[in-house]
């Protein structure tokens, strides 16, 4: 719990408890001066409110973040041991993919430049 909707809570008690003596005295001035006291009670309260909201929101998008860092790094590794599995399994085929690959990899960087389009300037 936040200190601010401690104080909060504090101030509208008191605040109305000012306002209540000023209802019983007749005094307008003290009832007054209790209904603002209380309404800045209910407004740094909810302010405290925020503030402990705005943390809980704060942790748990943390908890959420550690969690899925650690299930894609699960997931990595399961996806890393089944490809070692297959390249085992099967040596022949994979070295037929890593050289299909590699000759495509080849084909788009030996490609020439495109030239950039010619515009003509027209100068008057």
């Amino acid at each position: 719990m936040d200190n601010d909707r401690i104080v909060g809570s504090a101030k509208e008690f008191a605040g109305r408890a000012e306002g209540a003596v000023g209802e019983m005295v007749g005094d307008a001035t003290t009832q007054a001066s209790g209904r603002v006291r209380e309404a800045a009670g209910t407004v740094q309260d909810l302010y405290g409110q925020a503030k402990d909201a705005a943390r809980d929101a704060g942790a748990t998008a943390a908890g959420y973040a550690k969690d899925a860092y650690d299930a894609g790094e699960d997931t990595f590794r399961d996806g890393t041991q089944a490809i070692a599995k297959k390249v085992r399994d099967n040596p022949f085929g994979a070295l037929l993919v890593a050289g299909g690959i590699g000759f495509a990899l080849a084909l788009l960087m030996s490609r020439p430049a495109r030239r950039p389009p010619r515009w003509r300037h027209y100068g008057w």
